[in-house]
């Protein structure tokens, strides 16, 4: 089922951008360049559609019909796209404190008890947010 709905949807999508393609734009003279065209205003009257007007408005409700079907179906199904990428597992970062050779690599100076050697260097020591009341978060 979902094999064939796929087939309509890429045809119905070549439909489509071939249907776009062909029409000419609302101001497609040279006046249309330089703001001129006031006879094709958005809100004016714009005549009776033509074929390829009801074409594109039929290719973009199937388009849509078809979208949304396709992807209630994959929901369904239950399982993730990412299930089976190839690649390494992502490891979870390490809870409280800074990664391993943080430190040694030139990591923050006032994190893990350097505050003495920070405020040595004539750096502010560093704040931890909600100490003093002013983290943004909190109202």
């Amino acid at each position: 089922m979902i094999i064939a709905l796929t087939l309509v949807h890429i045809v119905v999508c070549f439909i489509l951008i071939m249907v776009v393609l062909l029409q000419s734009g609302k101001a497609a003279d040279l006046a249309g360049a330089f703001g001129g065209g006031g006879s094709q205003t958005a809100l004016g009257s714009r005549g009776a559609a033509t074929l390829l007007t009801k074409a594109t408005t039929g290719a973009a409700v199937l388009f849509m019909v078809t979208s949304l079907s396709l992807a209630i179906l994959a929901s369904r199904e239950g399982r993730s796209v990412l299930e089976g990428a190839p690649g390494a597992p992502v490891e979870a970062p390490v809870e409280g404190g800074a990664p391993e050779g943080a430190a040694a690599a030139g990591g923050d100076a006032g994190a893990a008890g350097n505050e003495g050697a920070a405020a040595d260097e004539g750096a502010a020591p560093r704040v931890e947010p909600g100490a003093t009341g002013d983290d943004p978060g909190s109202e």
